[in-house]
């Protein structure tokens, strides 16, 4: 197996600061076209404001532009009119208000606007005011904690906005990393994670940030100094309550785990320990107990307000029950404008949630917690050396320098097992967190599920809920790759993961059809059947139940999820060949690996397929009557100058240098195994 790196499954972020609701209902009256798809894009006009002299305008421009490019339509049209240079200035403002609400609008159309939006801000010179503003922020730190008490724009709140967006720049711009580097910026991120204590939002938006600018940036690390290692320590170590300090601790512990190689060799084992121990307790909340739980507190909360209410208007009459009718309709129509809450397809912005919202921000940041958590584990899961793109030079040199044979060779080092390091290994089964990673792969909660069903605005925790299920997946795929049998538990607790992953896929009525699962699932059973098989242990999946899953994988788009399935029939083909009586079921499998061959429109699937197919017929009696039946070596002369073919004509244009090594190797293989077939089927 190659190396398995985790996705960043990071969420566009909208701005939350803007203009009060009577100011939002007059600009609707005034500009009721903004809220219209397909309304004339008001960008001229916007734009044009922000050079007026009154600071109330400039405010205005900067929200009106931040819900405005919500719609990803609207951002050519403020592009083209040279909104990053028009807002840039806005950033160092004489208004704190103008300040934050330039830092939301440039957040946001850096989250819309995508990497090539991103790009281009840096290219613009975006970087330099917001380092200057957020350089001004962090001197204003103390000055803002002492007085920002009922104070609606403190300096915190701009270097809320200011730190997301320089977080989405690091995230899509390579160039925004190095400016990162070359500017000091990381001891500015540092002072706003050690707001932690007044100021938890900030510290989260902080910790992303680093756990950004962290991973793979050499250049960082060598700035690394002993007051940013105690700084992120003090917040692995904190004991805060709640779930967005948990989800704080567990960003901490991402950010440790990309700077292990700073470590001073004396703290590595202690600190990889607290990283581990971090996740270990992150995993062992149970999102299916807690979740219902904090919707009651909500309904209680909700019912205790109404309680109030009612009181309230029977002691100071009707006027009074007209103000509470106002907070109520401030409640319900200013969080939409000001924190994003537009439907945008295909887009989650739920951890943006208003602040009367406690308990769903408290389920939110429990479930990303989890699903960092697992990200983490799946990195730490993975072999540093060789990295990706080594091995694609490797292969590259290998393909250029070398003949079929060295190419066989330098593969075998590619397919190698991944090892973890003693101190990995001993802090990852020390907290147990094989075991924390199994049970989170199971379904989500029904409990639970129907909590959040029966409330339209917790619906969203539904696919939060699933997507820690499928890191959980991709995360025990990892576990199994890299860690010994001992270690997980010994044979009898390998069966039992046979078992239970067995009724994840076969327990429904029929099988899952979502992607995302299936390619978690695939890649978890391959894992666990290439260890299973690796030391003769018995399983607990049937030929026929295999068939199935497998069936229902090669009709996916996802081509790794085929990839998947071919692995695990090839898997099972070979594992039954070596058992009497079991030739009708290599032939079944044998004619499923050649029609995927033949008919599927990948050439990684097609190669996978004949690699397995070699896999199952190699050797053995069974595997011999059944090729015989299923005229395997005239189907495979039939297939081979197809595949070379289009090896050589799609190849270098459509594959990678490591796919097109995998492809030449099966290519080499399988005119050997012709061969040795020639000499068989003469007998």
């Amino acid at each position: 197996m190659g190396k398995s790196k985790n996705n960043k499954f990071k969420r566009p972020q909208f701005n939350s600061a803007g203009l009060p609701v009577g100011a939002v209902k007059d600009v609707e009256e005034e500009h009721e076209e903004e809220d219209h798809v397909d309304a004339e894009c008001p960008a001229a006009e916007l734009l044009e404001k922000l050079q007026s002299p009154s600071a109330d305008v400039r405010e205005f421009a900067c929200a009106s532009i931040s819900r405005v490019v919500q719609q990803s339509q609207t951002i050519p049209s403020f592009l083209q009119r040279d909104v990053v240079k028009r807002l840039g200035p806005m950033l160092l403002d004489c208004s704190l208000a103008v300040r934050e609400t330039a830092a939301g609008a440039l957040r946001n159309l850096s989250a819309c606007g995508g990497h090539e939006v991103c790009e281009d801000m840096v290219k613009q010179d975006i970087l330099t005011p917001l380092t200057s503003l957020l350089r001004e922020c962090c001197a204003g730190f103390e000055a803002s904690t002492l007085s920002m008490t009922n104070q609606k724009n403190t300096v915190q709140d701009v270097a809320y906005e200011s730190v997301n967006l320089l977080w989405n720049l690091c995230e899509s711009s390579s160039q925004a990393l190095s400016v990162f580097n070359k500017a000091g910026l990381l001891d500015v991120i540092i002072q706003c994670l050690e707001t932690h204590t007044h100021n938890v939002e900030l510290a989260i938006s902080a910790a992303h940030c680093l756990h950004t600018v962290t991973e793979d940036n050499p250049e960082l690390l060598c700035s690394m100094n002993v007051a940013v290692l105690t700084s992120l320590e003090m917040v692995l170590g904190s004991t805060s309550p709640g779930m967005a300090h948990n989800h704080l601790r567990t960003l901490a512990a991402g950010v440790m785990w990309n700077l292990k190689s700073s470590l001073p060799a004396a703290r590595q084992a202690q600190t990889l320990s607290a990283v581990a121990a971090t996740l270990a307790q992150c995993l062992a909340l149970d999102a299916g107990v807690l979740l219902p739980q904090l919707r009651a507190a909500e309904e209680a909360r909700f019912a205790g307000a109404a309680a109030e209410t009612v009181s309230a208007d029977q002691a100071g009459g009707a006027s009074k029950f007209l103000e509470m009718e106002e907070m109520e309709e401030e409640e319900e129509a200013a969080p939409p404008k000001k924190n994003g809450k537009k439907a945008v397809k295909d887009t989650d912005f739920s951890d943006l949630l208003p602040k009367d919202k406690g308990e769903l921000r408290d389920a939110v940041a429990l479930l990303s917690a989890q699903q960092t958590s697992l990200e983490i584990i799946v990195n730490m899961c993975c072999s540093d050396d060789p990295s990706d793109d080594e091995w694609e030079e490797a292969s590259s040199s290998d393909e250029s320098e070398a003949g079929p044979d060295a190419l066989c060779d330098g593969l075998s080092g590619l397919m190698s097992p991944l090892c973890l390091s003693a101190e990995v290994h001993a802090a990852l089964v020390h907290h147990r967190i094989p075991e924390k990673v199994l049970k989170k792969t199971q379904f989500p909660c029904k409990e639970a599920m129907d909590v959040c069903q029966q409330n339209p605005s917790w619906k969203c925790l539904i696919k939060k809920m699933q997507r820690v299920q499928y890191r959980a997946l991709t995360c025990l795929h990892n576990v199994l790759s890299t860690m010994d049998v001992e270690s997980l538990g010994g044979a009898e607790a390998l069966q039992g993961v046979a078992q239970h992953l067995s009724s994840l896929v076969f327990s429904p009525p029929e099988i899952p059809k979502e992607e995302e699962f299936l390619e978690a699932v695939t890649s978890a059973m391959r894992s666990l059947l290439q260890t299973i098989a690796s030391k003769n242990i018995p399983q607990c999946m049937s030929p026929q139940q295999l068939m199935s899953l497998s069936e229902a994988a090669t009709r996916c788009d996802v081509v790794s999820v085929r990839v998947n399935a071919l692995a695990i029939l090839g898997i099972t083909g070979s594992t039954l060949a070596k058992e009497k009586g079991t030739a009708d079921t290599l032939q079944m499998i044998g004619n499923a690996l050649l029609q995927v061959a033949s008919k599927d429109a990948n050439l990684v699937v097609n190669g996978e397929a004949l690699d397995a197919l070699l896999d199952v017929f190699a050797d053995g009696d069974e595997a011999e009557k059944a090729a015989r039946n299923i005229q395997l070596l005239t189907a495979l002369k039939t297939l081979q100058p197809v595949f070379k073919s289009k090896i050589r004509k799609e190849g270098r244009g459509k594959y990678s240098p490591e796919q097109l090594c995998v492809l030449d190797n099966i290519k080499v293989n399988l005119r050997r195994f012709i061969g040795y077939l020639e000499t068989v089927m003469k007998k």
